[in-house]
């Protein structure tokens, strides 16, 4: 398959093992891998902040740099869900339309398509899993609470892949972190508020590492747990793959 491998700018810039992973990972399994380099942004950002007219030239140079793969894959929920679902104030061209519907979650993507090709890998460690909110409620990672349905979480199917990891479940795994993009600079307070409440629940399942899909998410609560100095570290799902891509 010929994949168009987005990187988030936030993952170029401060995480950039999780972008070297979804890539080689990706080649490993057999697929044509490609990362456009003229693309920094999906636009969320700025269509967070309001001024979504002003990304419209992002919106459109994402079509035109992504609209010949197959298959658009990012290691990103919330870049994900804004692309499939808030591209909408652009002209609905064909291309666009095509982009809307094969950009998915590289976790998504794994496990829809490399389920049976995926490797087991050997990581340790008790493990918190958060789902942030673009991809509990938008792209269907698990279910709501308010929805009263049977939970499930693709994460933590992901993480099935590895051996030895004992997942300890929140007591409020649906609950935000606070992050929200902007929100966390226009409504700090409230922001650190929501977040310190999702550390203390993290806490109180005594894990060693607390686990998304979403390094956005993680860079707001990772913040929160290096100023508290706790010893829990956090990482994005597709690094239990770390050894297997580098061996």
């Amino acid at each position: 398959m010929k994949i168009g491998l987005f990187i988030p700018c936030y993952i170029d810039q401060f995480y950039p093992e999780v972008g070297k992973i979804s890539y080689l990972l990706l080649q490993k399994l057999g697929h044509e891998v490609y990362v456009p380099m003229d693309v920094q942004c999906c636009g969320q950002p700025i269509a967070n902040a309001g001024y979504e007219d002003l990304a419209k030239p992002l919106y459109n140079k994402f079509v035109e740099q992504y609209k010949d793969f197959d298959m658009v894959v990012m290691p990103s929920g919330s870049c994900t869900y804004h692309i499939k679902s808030h591209y909408t104030n652009v002209e609905q061209s064909e291309q666009l339309k095509k982009i809307r519907r094969v950009t998915i979650d590289i976790c998504d993507f794994l496990l829809k398509y490399e389920k049976d090709n995926l490797p087991k890998v050997e990581f340790s460690g008790k493990v918190a899993l958060h789902t942030g909110c673009h991809s509990l409620r938008g792209l269907r990672f698990g279910e709501g609470s308010e929805i009263h349905k049977k939970p499930h979480s693709k994460l933590k199917e992901l993480l099935s892949y590895a051996e030895n990891a004992i997942v300890n479940d929140l007591d409020r795994p649906d609950e935000c972190c606070g992050f929200g993009g902007t929100f966390a600079i226009a409504e700090e307070a409230i922001s650190v508020k929501m977040g310190n409440d999702k550390i203390r629940d993290v806490k109180r399942q005594e894990v060693d590492y607390l686990i998304s899909n979403d390094m956005s998410c993680l860079m707001h609560l990772g913040g929160i747990i290096k100023k508290k100095k706790e010893k829990i570290k956090v990482m994005h799902v597709i690094e239990i793959f770390k050894d297997f891509v580098n061996g």
